[in-house]
């Protein structure tokens, strides 16, 4: 501080001795600073006495603090001090505490006088902008539902015997499915496409013959017992299913599953792949294969394609709890909308929107927002992560990597939507510049 003491007038007797003092302007901190003085002549001199007597006044401030007034001319002090930084400084006041020596007719202490109501300037707390997006409404709901028939039959045949092994259980559980999307009135089939597969313990031509008789045989037991006809199938086979043997032996915990990967991937002939595979350790691999691996393989994959009709939100809201796959987007993000915003219904909507439609981009806006909201930083971000080529993404990932400190990317991404004519972004990208500018 620079103190201009032109107007000050004190008695050649007195002193003042002043204070700055830092003051929390919501707590009870406070911290001294180092004090000044301005002297006048008389009692400078006799505070310049070597000697001590009863009733001197003892003062320890530095003589750079000290300064002898000069009544009737333009003097200042260039004052300098500092104390450690403390989190409730970024609030506090700074005020003169002044005492006044050797004045005999005036109190010792003065008025305390306010030099700023707040010394350090306000920590700068961006405000982001992101807010849900609404779903586009869905004009035709065409849904589709996926199954697996795990019929058996005998060596070499493809005749389906309901009453053979397990099929009759198989039967039913199949009886129970498209009944249940046959008899749901909201539901209107569209397609039924089976696909065959089988096992690769033959050769392949075989195989794919199996596949091919077996998928044909399972859509004529599909038209008579369920009265669809044949246009309104479609009847595909790819015989033997290797990719659904990789899938279940890298989950599996055979010691030597690396190497049936390992023949799987880079032998291209697939009747050499099943000698590959009978090679290894004498067989004994092999034949756990062939029990235990290959049956599932045998199988008739269905999918239904139907298209649903539009539904009124309190319909939606409780569809939503046992098939939200009928619902659209638009319709979830309207039952959301019935629950106080950010309550644990409100959050389980947009949960259930995303785990429905787990590649749309909307849907995993609208939870990766709700992550937000909750701190989920990491979370929002792993999310949005797999939608960064998209321009509806770039915001609210652009908002997760500032909230993680990772600015490089907030700004590349928010630079990008505001490219895109994202006016939240521009906004953000301000934001995010005077976090930075005030670090």
């Amino acid at each position: 501080m620079d103190i201009d003491l032109g107007n000050l007038d004190i008695n050649t007797n007195e002193m003042i001795i002043i204070t700055p003092v830092l003051v929390s302007n919501k707590q009870d901190n406070s911290t001294e600073l180092e004090p000044f003085a301005v002297v006048g002549k008389r009692r400078n001199k006799v505070l310049s006495r070597p000697f001590t007597w009863k009733g001197k006044t003892d003062i320890e401030i530095p003589q750079s603090n000290k300064m002898l007034r000069k009544r009737g001319s333009d003097q200042s002090l260039q004052y300098v001090s500092d104390i450690p930084y403390a989190e409730w400084q970024r609030d506090a006041r700074l005020i003169l505490t002044t005492e006044v020596v050797g004045c005999a007719d005036c109190s010792e202490n003065e008025p305390d006088i306010i030099l700023s109501n707040r010394v350090l300037r306000e920590i700068f707390i961006p405000d982001y902008q992101y807010a849900f997006i609404e779903p586009d409404v869905e004009e035709l709901k065409q849904r589709s539902e996926t199954y697996s028939a795990h019929l058996n039959y005998i060596v070499a045949r493809t005749d389906l015997l309901p009453d053979f092994e397990n099929n009759r259980e198989e039967l039913n559980k199949i009886d129970k499915q498209i009944n249940e999307l046959k008899s749901n009135e909201d539901l209107s089939i569209t397609d039924f496409t089976i696909t065959g597969y089988a096992s690769p313990e033959a050769p392949k031509e075989k195989n794919l013959y199996l596949s091919q008789r077996r998928a044909e045989n399972f859509a004529k037991y599909i038209e008579k017992n369920y009265g669809y006809t044949s246009d309104q199938f479609s009847v595909k086979w790819v015989g033997e299913d290797w990719a659904g043997l990789r899938t279940a032996v890298a989950a599996s915990n055979l010691a030597n599953k690396n190497q049936i990967i390992e023949i799987i991937d880079n032998v291209p002939e697939y009747d050499a792949r099943d000698r590959h595979l009978i090679a290894l350790d004498n067989g004994v691999t092999y034949r756990k294969l062939l029990n235990e691996f290959y049956p599932p393989l045998r199988r008739n994959d269905y999918r239904i394609a139907f298209t649903t009709r539009p539904f009124k939100v309190e319909e939606a809201a409780e569809i939503i709890k046992s098939h939200p796959k009928h619902l659209s987007l638009n319709e979830m993000f309207l039952v959301a909308n019935t629950y106080p915003v950010n309550s644990k219904e409100y959050n389980e909507v947009f949960e259930i929107a995303a785990n429905t439609f787990p590649e749309n981009v909307t849907a995993n806006v609208n939870v990766a927002i709700k992550d937000l909201r909750d701190n989920k930083i990491d979370g929002a971000i792993a999310r949005l992560e797999k939608f960064k080529d998209s321009p509806e993404a770039w915001n609210t990932l652009a908002v997760a990597y500032a909230k993680k400190e990772m600015f490089d990317k907030a700004q590349e991404y928010l630079t990008k939507a505001v490219e895109s004519g994202n006016t939240e972004a521009k906004h953000n990208l301000q934001q995010v510049k005077s976090l930075l500018e005030d670090r």
